[in-house]
């Protein structure tokens, strides 16, 4: 008799929330048509003509270490101001009265500047947006598509010239579904068309926001090192992580790299591989081949893949 008191109580709530869901997901703008979304990144973005002021809103897929790497990378006057948090959602940014899992840890270093002060201030030349994953959880349940163009407005109505950029991770390394397939497969059916071109259709008159396809690089240097049975102290996929899913310094590097390739639109290779992390101390060092291999790689995506604003070989 209790059980079923208690289910008396719990089902409207279930049939509510469910209710709730689905009209978000009515009310979300399908996926901007196919044609539309091609003719809006026919034209690569006008490069940078000088350093950039930054503002990254992730998870610890972005990490302290990969944007001070990145800053090492770029020219002088490079910076960035970042607001991160544990498996942070964009909805988690734009809810303000969220419960954000590892604010208060995540946020005590220098570069932390709240997001939604960031935004309005218009200091910044661009802004990185990340999802968490898994991606298809945050599409069913956290507004993806609706808080990526939130964020994006934002930015735009207090800096017009902003450029957006939508950063592309993965999933843990052992997703049932396997990790290679989940990145082949997941940039088109969930970050482009699910997030990006439903984010996109909420404007009457779309600009870009342009991808950062970290996902891909690391899928293409995966089957490179393993192919040629590793270079350098890259053996194995596994080595670019520090447990299954969050990079360690290499993986920093190779993601660093990956910013500036799009960001600047300039060819990473050549750029230093002797870098430390954000706290001043010696990151692990790729070494000339493996870095090297990492430059090209980054190179050779970024310019296959006009989404990411970057002329095109």
């Amino acid at each position: 008799m209790f059980q079923r008191f208690k289910l008396f109580l719990i089902a409207p709530v279930i049939l509510l929330l469910g209710g709730l869901l689905l009209f978000l997901r009515l009310a979300t703008p399908g996926p901007l048509a196919a044609d539309a979304v091609d003719a809006l990144y026919a034209d690569p973005a006008p490069a940078p003509t000088g350093p950039l002021k930054v503002l990254h809103l992730g998870h610890s897929l972005v990490g302290h270490d990969m944007p001070d790497m990145l800053t090492q990378l770029a020219q002088s006057g490079h910076s960035y101001h970042s607001q991160l948090g544990w498996g942070t959602f964009l909805k988690d940014h734009w809810d303000e009265d969220a419960a954000r899992n590892g604010f208060e840890t995540s946020n005590t270093h220098p570069q932390f500047r709240d997001g939604h002060a960031a935004l309005a201030s218009g200091d910044y030349d661009a802004v990185v947006l990340t999802e968490a994953v898994e991606i298809r959880d945050s599409i069913k349940y956290m507004e993806s598509p609706r808080m990526l163009h939130n964020l994006t407005d934002k930015a735009r109505t207090n800096r017009p010239d902003v450029r957006v950029y939508f950063y592309e991770t993965w999933h843990p390394l052992d997703d049932p579904e396997g990790w290679l397939t989940r990145i082949d497969r997941d940039l088109e059916k969930y970050w482009e068309t699910e997030i990006l071109r439903r984010a996109l259709n909420f404007e009457k008159d779309p600009q870009p926001i342009y991808i950062i396809p970290g996902g891909q690089v690391m899928a293409r240097l995966t089957r490179a090192i393993e192919e040629r049975g590793g270079v350098g102290p890259l053996k194995t996929r596994n080595d670019l992580f520090s447990d299954n899913i969050h990079f360690n310094d290499y993986g920093a590097y190779l993601m660093a790299l990956t910013h500036y390739a799009v960001l600047y639109q300039r060819s990473p290779v050549g750029l230093p591989h002797i870098l430390t992390r954000a706290d001043g101390t010696a990151a692990d060092d790729p070494g000339p081949e493996a870095a090297r291999l990492m430059q090209e790689i980054v190179w050779q995506v970024v310019t296959g893949y006009p989404k990411t604003g970057v002329p095109q070989n």
